[in-house]
């Protein structure tokens, strides 16, 4: 038995050869998405993952450099007051660690994507929805055409729904597909070039304990750089202690932006708002159908559980949706269009050497007195070519030389052939 398998592997064609020796893949490894993946799918990140990089920088090396402040301090001990600085040291080494911890939790996670269809909706569940859009999709399925959007009820208020012509399918509500990740998003915030991935339903929370905790972190290194300074006299320390000087100038700036962006976030929590929604003035002119209040929206954007990812990075990919696809007759046959069918069924035998299908009616016609068909007798008797059907004699024989030579009635050689049409038209 086991010599039988080894035969039939020997004999069996490269493809199925090479599909047979393929490693089972995993879902992270056959993405179809620009995301990159760290710890054999266990971490998540967007295709400008190289940034995180710039903002560990932005937000480490000013931290470092206050804790070494602080700790040199403590350590010289001039003064009686030199050990009331290590609950600062302490404070100010657990907001780095939590507001890098906030950053990766942010980054390297499932924002909440949307898995993508193979193929698009059936025709009947496509139109088994109420009020259709008047606009039909028919780019990325020319053999079905659907309709653009559809209506959904969220909380008594009507929300339309648009299909994603790359994800195949239409995306939920406040759903948004990212162009940067290539992926459909639960709950679209926007995606944050400082950290290298969309913000969206699953990560929401986790960025806004970033930018938060980044704001306390400045304000808490502003404000504890200037007591230093002020302990040991401003105008001294100011013109020797460069360190101190850059600290605070950089943290000035910076809780501009950050705090900025924080009570801008609050102010969407409160309001049950994304950043997409609200640049797009989305709720202006109608109610917010997830709105429940300020309470309510804090309770359910920081406090509800987190829903698990819709996605297995993994766990191992079907065989078909990896597998090369060989040309058997199986395979074409569910690629071809119903009318492509009918085509082949019409005729079963193929030109030589090219594999085409020539109909049943094509090979059973007669080009002999394919001219005289297209003949008929003018007023005074002569004959005379039909207009509506005027070819060029030479198309003519060309075109009825190419077709009988696929032929498999004529029996004769192509060089009798071609002398017999010769003395045809030349007699």
């Amino acid at each position: 038995m086991g010599g039988n398998r080894k035969m039939q592997m020997e004999s069996s064609p490269p493809s199925l050869k090479a599909a047979h020796n393929l490693k089972p893949l995993r879902v992270y490894q056959a993405w179809r998405g620009n995301n990159k993946f760290f710890c054999g799918g266990r971490l998540v990140f967007g295709p400008d993952v190289a940034s995180l990089f710039l903002t560990t920088f932005l937000i480490a090396g000013p931290a470092i450099a206050f804790c070494i402040k602080i700790y040199l301090r403590i350590r010289q001990g001039n003064g009686d007051n030199d050990a009331q600085w290590v609950p600062v040291l302490a404070v100010g080494s657990a907001l780095t660690v939590l507001d890098l911890l906030f950053l990766l939790m942010t980054s390297g996670r499932d924002p909440g994507i949307v898995p993508r269809n193979s193929r698009a909706p059936e025709f009947d569940e496509a139109f088994d929805i109420p009020t259709p859009s008047m606009e039909w999709i028919n780019g990325t399925t020319p053999h079905l055409k659907l309709p653009r959007t559809k209506d959904v009820i969220i909380n008594g208020h009507t929300v339309k729904v648009k299909f994603c012509d790359t994800c195949l399918l239409y995306r939920p509500p406040r759903t948004s597909h990212c162009s940067i990740c290539n992926n459909c998003v639960q709950r679209f915030d926007h995606h944050c070039p400082w950290v290298g991935q969309c913000i969206g339903i699953r990560n929401y929370r986790w960025f806004f304990m970033f930018i938060s905790t980044s704001t306390i972190l400045c304000l808490y290194v502003f404000v504890f750089t200037w007591i230093n300074i002020a302990q040991r006299g401003t105008l001294r320390t100011l013109t020797h202690d460069y360190v101190s000087d850059i600290l605070i100038v950089y943290c000035f700036i910076a809780v501009w932006f950050v705090g900025g962006l924080t009570v801008f976030h609050f102010y969407l929590i409160c309001t049950n708002q994304t950043t997409y929604e609200n640049f797009r003035y989305q709720y202006d002119r109608r109610g917010n159908p997830y709105n429940k209040g300020s309470c309510g929206n804090l309770r359910e954007t920081l406090c509800s559980r987190i829903q698990p990812s819709r996605n297995k990075f993994r766990s191992f990919v079907v065989e078909e949706e990896h597998m090369p696809h060989s040309l058997s007759p199986n395979h074409m046959e569910g690629m071809l269009t119903p009318k492509e069918k009918i085509d082949i069924e019409m005729g079963s035998m193929h030109a030589e050497g090219g594999g085409i299908p020539i109909p049943e009616l094509l090979r059973k016609f007669d080009f002999d007195n394919f001219d005289d068909d297209l003949k008929f007798e003018d007023d005074e008797g002569q004959p005379s070519f039909d207009p509506f059907y005027s070819v060029d004699e030479d198309s003519r024989t060309s075109n009825a030389t190419v077709v009988n030579f696929h032929s498999s009635e004529y029996d004769e050689p192509p060089e009798s052939f071609h002398a017999r049409e010769r003395d045809r038209h030349n007699p």
